[in-house]
């Protein structure tokens, strides 16, 4: 196998896959392009859009790029979010973001600790791989 070469991901030139319910996501860097260590990508919402309740297997961080979103923790207090404000999630904590304008889209940049992170459904318990989600 070769050595991986730095490269420069331009995400208007990178497929976008449907997430349902309004969310669509751009994977950026992932283990095809030699990733290792981490994940990470952008998530748009559309006008009202949710993404259901969920958890990883490592630690993520995720940036509001813009709009007006909403990080609600299971068990805990929402928290609204402004355009740069940078969450720190543990692993294995039950999390949604959603879109709060019914007109603007939202954008986040996520990042996962792990290139093999999964994401785990609250409701039903099932989990994939992340990459799994973005036709890898």
């Amino acid at each position: 196998m070769s050595e991986p070469k730095a490269c420069v991901l331009r995400p208007s030139e990178l497929p976008t896959h449907d997430r349902g319910g309004g969310a669509s996501t751009t994977p950026l860097v992932k283990p095809s392009i030699g990733a290792a260590g981490f994940i990470n990508g952008i998530t748009s919402f559309g006008p009202g859009a949710k993404i259901a309740f969920h958890s990883h297997n490592c630690e993520e961080s995720v940036m509001l790029l813009e709009g007006d979103a909403m990080l609600d923790i299971d068990g805990q207090d929402s928290v609204r979010l402004q355009p740069l404000d940078t969450t720190w999630l543990p692993p294995n904590l039950s999390h949604r973001f959603r879109n709060l304008s019914d007109t603007k889209p939202m954008k986040i940049l996520w990042i996962y600790a792990r290139a093999d992170a999964t994401r785990t459904l609250t409701e039903t318990g099932v989990t994939n791989f992340v990459s799994a989600e973005h036709g890898r």
